[in-house]
């Protein structure tokens, strides 16, 4: 028994570590952007920072392309189907495409609409809008990427992604330092670099997975029953986003009408809470894309067994994960403030935020691995229904405290309370039952 726990320890360990390090990868190109972009001006980095907003938040509504086809191929993969795998795969690459022609057509054409939203002055929008159409060019690249990336998990495989990832960053930032100065391209340089460094890692991973199917002899062709299906169940991924990117837009809101007034130093510290908190989630996540695939694969096998009992050993390396990362946080939270500002006053407001979102930290680990599980058992229904339950418990709950007391520390320990904690709820008692334990490939 001993060895088969180790031999587990050891699997999550595989797919887990690449699959941080490649998280921790991808902010890179928006992070490498804005350094060389900086250093243009003023505007011009305002104008980045308006476009990228807008560019993360589309394509963090299509993470299921990678969620949703990481299941499906693992389950075919259990199922000893690996041409079946690779088959379904290619389905959701081919809706990458598709969404990616659709959002490509949109972003151009209702660029100056999607800016003018910020009200930001007219240097920073016109800048936004020449960076934002050159990288909606890029959108198809980006997509195809996600659903390269699921497809490559699926196949239990986290390291191609890894190196793809860290190349891709080494061609972004040469690319955009010669053509934003050598070049002389100003911002519109950096856009393209971008867009020419998302195709080549498009075209890296696609051409991985290409191979596999055409050594297993699986059809490279689009399926149009297959690709729809692969767009039904992407649905309520979509949805369960979507609860989880409104909850940060509420938490925010929250800071704004809270008693204090919502001061631009609590804002600035309210911001820079959640950069640190995301960055946390990123090691906490790697977790539940192991979850992921090791949870697809085993139940596409029929192994229920081994499914509960990879399910329970990563729900302690979350537990455990986020009781480290919590404990780390506290340690640091005095000296953090200084890394992201010069005003003391925000260092701070940050001080006591962080210790409570470090409070959070092993409860976020058991929620981002059993996310990872249900996901990965093909569960989304649940994960969406279970997504607007929790919302709609949290934002009276917010709203209430934020009126009655006021203050960042209010708003956050709400946040790490009564949305974390129902999240907790909601899917520890879902895995406790036998529910989403549905096996074979369907």
């Amino acid at each position: 028994m001993a060895r088969t726990l180790d031999a587990t320890d050891r699997e999550i360990l595989r797919l887990a570590v690449p699959a941080f390090l490649t998280l921790v990868a991808e902010p890179l190109f928006l992070l490498s952007d804005a350094a060389i972009v900086g250093h243009l001006g003023t505007p011009e980095l305002a104008g980045q920072g308006i476009a990228a907003a807008v560019l993360q938040t589309t394509i963090g509504l299509c993470v299921f392309l990678a969620y949703g086809t990481t299941a499906s191929v693992a389950r075919r993969l259990g199922a000893g189907d690996t041409r079946g795998a690779l088959a379904q795969g290619i389905d959701g690459i081919w809706l990458a495409v598709g969404i990616g022609l659709v959002g490509t057509l949109l972003g151009v054409v209702f660029a100056s609409p999607l800016v003018q939203i910020f009200g930001a002055g007219d240097d920073a929008s016109s800048h936004a809008v020449i960076y934002l159409r050159i990288s909606m060019l890029g959108m198809i690249p980006m997509l195809v990427v996600l659903a390269t990336t699921g497809v490559l998990r699926g196949m239990q495989d986290t390291r191609t992604p890894l190196v793809v990832a860290v190349v891709g960053n080494a061609i972004n930032i040469v690319l955009n330092v010669v053509l934003v100065y050598p070049a002389g391209m100003g911002l519109a340089g950096s856009a393209l670099g971008t867009v020419l460094a998302q195709l080549a890692c498009a075209a890296a991973l696609l051409a991985v997975v290409l191979a596999g199917a055409r050594r297993t002899g699986a059809s490279l062709r689009p399926d149009v029953p297959g690709v729809l299906a692969a767009g039904r169940a992407g649905i309520p991924l979509l949805v369960r986003t979507l609860t989880l990117r409104a909850a940060l837009l509420v938490t925010t809101f929250a800071v704004v009408m809270s008693g204090s007034g919502g001061s631009s130093r609590e804002l600035a510290a309210n911001q820079i809470a959640f950069a640190v908190w995301a960055f946390l989630a990123y090691a906490l996540d790697a977790i539940a894309i192991a979850a992921q695939a090791i949870v697809g694969r085993n139940l596409g096998a029929g192994d229920i067994s081994a499914t509960r009992q990879v399910t329970a050993r990563m729900v302690r390396w979350g537990w455990w994960s986020g009781a480290a990362c919590g404990l780390a946080l506290a340690a640091c939270s005095p000296l953090l403030g200084p890394l992201f500002t010069s005003d003391a006053d925000v260092g701070h407001l940050l001080v006591p935020v962080l210790l409570v979102a470090a409070l959070g930290q092993p409860i976020a680990g058991v929620v981002f691995v059993l996310d990872g599980v249900l996901i990965g058992a093909g569960d989304g229904r649940f994960l969406a229904w279970g997504g607007l339950i929790v919302l709609a418990v949290y934002v009276p709950v917010l709203f209430a405290s934020a009126l009655a007391f006021g203050g960042l520390v209010t708003v956050w320990a709400c946040f790490v309370t009564v949305f974390m904690g129902a999240r907790f709820v909601v899917l520890t008692r879902r895995a406790r039952t036998d529910k989403w334990l549905v096996t074979g490939v369907g």
